[in-house]
């Protein structure tokens, strides 16, 4: 059975390219009626937070993607981990190494001088013949893994291709520090064989680490993964993404009214392609994906693009569910939505003109309460002859037996003629004076939804 895992670090928020990760892997176990595994790796516990684990799994939920197995967390598997290290250390695959901190800075001086790259010179690796040096009382030793000092490490990477590092290329990997704690390319070793993952797909930022791992993993005798690393997302700029200048977590998105479809939708399509298609549902990228799709090159964020697609989402949403969703931000505003129109004809009739949730709320709520209009909206269609003729409009509007965009829409035509002015003397004066705003949906529209005795309260008021 295929067996995915995402494994993010708790040292931060949970970020894009992490839920890129975490989704392909969770597209690929859903296509293939597999298993998707949360798991987190939490073994550098100085930077690793209760409240970096609470984003990651809040961060999961809000873009959906469902775990099957999990949360595991490393710091709850440290007797497992030093059963194998025990193992490679019986089985000769593992030494102590007894240097020093300031032994290891001379020895990587020396070979700087020397024009060398810098590693650890396996002075304390046993072989046949070889004398090793008398052990230090005052030093704790590290456990090091004894990596092959010849040959090549090979993998068939399901994204990249064919990759090989021959081992010479390679240090004498620590797996266990001088209190005993596992190192991380060491657990994810472990994890990923006890968790019998089929299928590691993560970004290519690991690439170094695979074939350290692959050469663990070969002296366990365990299981090899098949091994798909994703290229990086890019910003705008052609610079990786920065938590500096990127709005690049998944709290970051919710906040600024994005939808969670439209996130995963668009970070699909940010390495992988099924022909021309952009927008899509996930049961449809489910259905598409493979990793023989998706591009080694680097990706780039377009926030147009972005934008486009978050509207695309907005637009084909429930609308019921769009106001669970602005709820919140209507009540922060101070919007009461108690005795004015449903709220799900307004979405209905605002929707297809924003972006974002955000701009959503702000769209609604002048069906709710009248907008203050800005001063250069007043002074530009608010004369002394326009509010007089607003207030002879109120008239007719006033007359009207039964209220409705038909009912509304059929006084203007004849009232301009009788003022003697274009359809936009009439229309620009109205929105201002009962929305506050210049940009509205049909002015019919909007006013039958409000309300005739609102709309006229607005225009005499």
């Amino acid at each position: 059975m295929i067996r995915t895992r995402f494994a993010p670090s708790p040292t931060g928020y949970l970020h894009i390219g992490g839920v890129r990760t975490a989704l392909f892997s969770w597209a690929y176990a859903r296509k293939n009626k597999g298993v998707f595994v949360l798991r987190i790796e939490d073994t550098d516990l100085e930077r690793s937070t209760p409240e970096s684990v609470k984003a990651i799994l809040d961060g999961m939920h809000w873009v959906g993607l469902d775990y099957d197995e999990g949360p595991f967390y490393q710091t709850h598997r440290f007797d497992r981990y030093k059963d194998v290290i025990r193992q490679l250390l019986d089985s000769g695959h593992a030494y102590l190494c007894y240097c020093s901190k300031d032994e290891l800075e001379a020895m990587r001086a020396e070979q700087e001088a020397r024009g060398e790259k810098p590693r650890y010179d396996r002075r304390w690796r046993p072989e046949a013949g070889k004398t090793l040096p008398t052990i230090p009382a005052d030093v704790t030793p590290v456990v090091r893994f004894k990596t092959p000092l010849d040959g090549v490490v090979a993998w068939d990477d399901a994204v990249k291709g064919r990759i090989e590092i021959a081992n010479q290329e390679l240090d004498d990997l620590i797996i266990a520090r001088p209190d005993g704690s596992p190192t991380y390319n060491f657990c994810v070793v472990v994890d990923d064989w006890d968790m019998q993952i089929t299928h590691v797909i993560r970004g290519d930022d690991h690439v170094n680490n695979t074939p350290r791992q692959i050469n663990i993993l070969k002296a366990l005798n365990a299981p090899l993964p098949v091994y798909g690393h994703l290229p990086m997302i890019l910003n705008e700029d052609g610079q990786k993404m920065s938590k500096r200048r990127d709005a690049v977590s998944v709290v970051d998105y919710a906040d600024k009214g994005i939808l969670p479809e439209a996130l995963l939708n668009y970070l699909a399509r940010l390495g992988w392609g099924h022909g021309d298609d952009e927008f899509f549902s996930m049961e449809q990228f489910v259905e598409w994906f493979s990793l023989e799709a998706v591009s080694a090159s680097a990706s780039r964020f377009n926030h147009e693009k972005f934008m486009w697609l978050n509207a695309q989402h907005i637009k084909s949403a429930d609308n019921g569910r769009l106001a669970e969703l602005i709820a919140p931000r209507l009540a922060a505003a101070g919007v009461e939505l108690s005795g004015g129109p449903a709220i799900e004809e307004v979405i209905a009739l605002v929707k297809e003109r924003v972006q974002d949730l955000n701009a959503l709320a702000l769209e609604v709520d002048y069906f709710y309460r009248k907008r203050e209009a800005a001063a250069a909206d007043v002074d530009k269609h608010l004369s002394d002859d326009s509010v007089a003729r607003m207030g002879r409009f109120a008239d007719k509007l006033a007359g009207l037996d039964i209220w409705s965009a038909e009912a509304i829409h059929e006084l203007f035509k004849p009232f301009c003629a009788e003022e003697g002015i274009k359809m936009g003397q009439l229309g620009m004066p109205l929105r201002v004076l009962v929305c506050g705003t210049t940009q509205t949906p049909s002015v019919d529209a909007v006013l039958a939804l409000i309300g005739k005795d609102e709309v006229l309260r607005r225009l005499r008021g």
